[in-house]
C-alpha cells in the first residue's frame, strides 16, 4: 500500500537526541528506570500527580528551549511537503514544549503539521489510538501512515494502529533499547524519501 502520510515523533526524532534527561527527571520522582515516567505518574495520588506533571512541564521546557533540528529534519519535511504529504507530530511530550522546541527550527512551525498530538490530549504512546485519530485527521487509513520515531514506545504504537514504522538512530554509536522489529531502520531523516516515494529521490 502507498504510504499518504508521515507521523513523526518529536523529542529525539525531529530533534538531535540528549535535550532532556530522562534518568535525572526519573530519579527526582522517584520512578524505577525501567518504568516509563507518565505510566509511573499514573500510580501516584492526585496531588502527587499534580506536583509530578508540573515538574515534568518544566523539565520539558528548559531542554525545548535549547534543543536543536536532527539532521535532515527541515529539509525533509520541506520536500515531503512539496509532494502535498500530510505530516503529523505524536509525542508523549507536552504542546507547548513541541511549541517551545520549534521556535529552533529556520524553516518549519507548527503551521506545516496536519496534526499535533502531545500528552495533553490523553493518549500518549504506546496506545495506538493517537496513531489512528492522526490518520483520521489526514484523511487516510491508519495502514496508510507511516510512524516515524527513535523508541520503543514508537514502534510499538505504529504496530497497534496498522502503520508501518520507521526507527530513527542519530547517533550510531547509541545503544538501542531493545525495541519491536521495525519496518525501517535509518540513520538520517533524509532517507525517509526514498521510503515513501521513488519519484522525490534526490
Amino acid at each position: 500500500m502507498i504510504i499518504k502520510g508521515v507521523l513523526f515523533d518529536f523529542d529525539g526524532t525531529l530533534t538531535i537526541p540528549g535535550a532532556i534527561n530522562f534518568f535525572e527527571i526519573k530519579d527526582y520522582l522517584g520512578c524505577p528506570r525501567e518504568t516509563p515516567v507518565l505510566e509511573f505518574i499514573k500510580t501516584l495520588n492526585k496531588d502527587e500527580q499534580q506536583k509530578a506533571y508540573n515538574y515534568l512541564d518544566r523539565c520539558e521546557e528548559e531542554a525545548a528551549r535549547v534543543s536543536l533540528p536532527a539532521p535532515g529534519a527541515e529539509t525533509v519535511i520541506r520536500e515531503l511537503k512539496k509532494d502535498n504529504i500530510p505530516l503529523g507530530i505524536i509525542t508523549r511530550n507536552s504542546l507547548n514544549s513541541i511549541l517551545l522546541a520549534l521556535d529552533n527550527f529556520d524553516y518549519i512551525s507548527a503551521e506545516d503539521f496536519a496534526v499535533i498530538l502531545t500528552r495533553d490530549d490523553g493518549i500518549p504512546k504506546p496506545d495506538p489510538a493517537g496513531v489512528i485519530k492522526a490518520a483520521q485527521t489526514m484523511g487516510i487509513l491508519p495502514e496508510e501512515l507511516l510512524l516515524v520515531g527513535d523508541f520503543s514506545l514508537d514502534i510499538i504504537a505504529g504496530h497497534a494502529a496498522g502503520a508501518r514504522t520507521v526507527l530513527v538512530v542519530h547517533d550510531t554509536e547509541r545503544k538501542i533499547p531493545p525495541h519491536p522489529e521495525p519496518d525501517y531502520q535509518i540513520n538520517n531523516l533524509m532517507e525517509l524519501i526514498s521510503i515513501i516515494s521513488p519519484s522525490i529521490r534526490k
